[in-house]
């Protein structure tokens, strides 16, 4: 996956977690699993990332 798809999809969820958060509570569980879900995808951009420092 290309860095500039990995963000594509970071902001997707980002704003599906925004959207859902103000219909249903930042504590409900769908926020919750939204968070947990971006959260996934911004640690694999961290890895992706950081893997890319350390070799230059």
């Amino acid at each position: 996956m290309s860095k500039q798809d990995l963000l594509t999809l970071i902001e997707q969820k980002r704003q599906e977690l925004i959207q859902v958060a103000m219909k249903n509570g930042f504590t409900s569980s769908l926020a919750i699993r939204n968070s947990q879900e971006l959260d996934k995808l911004l640690n694999e951009y961290n890895d992706i990332f950081k893997k890319k420092v350390s070799t230059h």
